[in-house]
């Protein structure tokens, strides 16, 4: 980084930095969507800067005695109003890679023939029904790199994804595959899909998220189209694990 005296201006490079269009405002005392921007500075940050939390949390420290009245990354919104803002944020987020994070579940799902989406329907329902925060995100049909801040920021995770030739839906596979990569670590967790004439899905996760030290702590597998009793169950254990995360946060 580059620390300007005159000015106090602080050109942090990749530090402080983040995704999202500028649609016009280049600086955060112009900016109109503050929660929109902020949400794409902790995408940038899961997707990018995440691997380096001690680090950041190492560069903050050395500036807390640096008169800053700009923070001038290379990506995202210039802060001169409250260039603390985004420092104190960068300052939680690294926080999470000690294993801290927020009260919270990222359901992450993928369905074939929507036999495990109907099943996701109900987990939600029970996770709903004890008031804690919920995030959804089809795996087939969403960024991974959405997933990814959502998944550093929480620390609940439901994985719904149906055994696809004796493995893991391939969508969801590859989330987990970003998580290992991104030291998404500590997450409470829990799994639920289908499968036809074989499982092989919920060994498969447990052997991805097993490096990051997830406990999975409920696991449901059902043959084919859910019946009312699956469904059920599947809101039982949504409703379990919430209770579960909620009590921990």
């Amino acid at each position: 980084m580059t620390y300007e005296t005159g000015a106090r201006v602080l050109f942090s490079c990749d530090g402080f930095g983040g995704y999202g269009a500028i649609g016009g405002a280049l600086f955060d005392d112009e900016c109109a969507n503050h929660d929109f921007h902020e949400g794409e500075a902790l995408r940038y940050f899961a997707n990018i800067v995440s691997s380096f939390s001690a680090r950041v949390l190492a560069a903050i420290e050395k500036l807390s005695g640096l008169p800053v009245e700009v923070v001038a990354p290379s990506h995202g919104l210039i802060w001169r109003k409250d260039p603390g803002r985004i420092i104190s944020l960068y300052k939680k987020w690294a926080g999470y890679a000690g294993g801290t994070a927020e009260t919270g579940i990222t359901l992450v799902y993928g369905s074939m023939y929507g036999n495990t989406e109907k099943m996701m329907n109900a987990v939600s329902r029970g996770i709903s029904s004890v008031g804690v925060p919920l995030q959804i995100f089809d795996a087939a049909r969403t960024h991974p790199s959405y997933i990814l801040s959502s998944l550093w920021e929480n620390s609940g995770v439901v994985v719904g994804a149906p055994t696809y030739e004796v493995r893991l839906f391939p969508p969801v596979a590859q989330v987990l595959h970003a998580a290992a990569l991104k030291h998404v670590v500590n997450k409470k967790a829990a799994y639920f899909g289908s499968f036809g004439w074989s499982g092989g899905a919920l060994q498969e996760m447990k052997k991805l998220v097993e490096p990051l030290k997830w406990n999975v702590t409920e696991a449901f597998e059902f043959n084919g189209c859910p019946r009312p009793e699956d469904l059920r169950k599947g809101e039982e254990l949504g409703r379990r694990f919430a209770d579960l995360i909620k009590r921990s946060g």
